[in-house]
């Protein structure tokens, strides 16, 4: 499955929405979107994954590397996710204490205010 990258900004957040799978082939392109969102002087980004369907672990390193760029900037990185079966995989990793997870867009929005 191919994936899908978009980005867009509404302030403060620097959105990447992502569609597909997220897995050893196309965690990459992911990995370039965030790197030249950063590269940019983004400093606030939220990677939307409600259009994934799939996310294995090398996309969870692509998030948690991102997370790591982003706030070695002083930076931060939140995700967008309401399907239970990726949810599940952060509360497993116990990465759910460390992203902010948010229902939608306007919810990452409307906590930052």
């Amino acid at each position: 499955m191919e994936l899908t990258v978009e980005t867009r900004s509404k302030p403060p957040f620097h959105i990447i929405e992502v569609g597909g799978e997220i897995d050893v082939y196309t965690a990459p392109r992911l990995r370039e979107a965030v790197v030249e969102a950063i590269d940019a002087g983004q400093r606030r980004l939220l990677i939307d994954i409600e259009r994934v369907e799939f996310l294995d672990s090398t996309g969870l390193g692509v998030l948690v590397g991102a997370l790591k760029r982003v706030r070695a900037d002083d930076g931060t990185l939140d995700i967008v996710c309401t399907h239970e079966r990726i949810l599940k995989i952060f509360q497993i990793t116990g990465l759910d204490k460390v992203f902010g997870l948010h229902t939608s867009v306007e919810a990452a929005v409307g906590a930052d205010g």
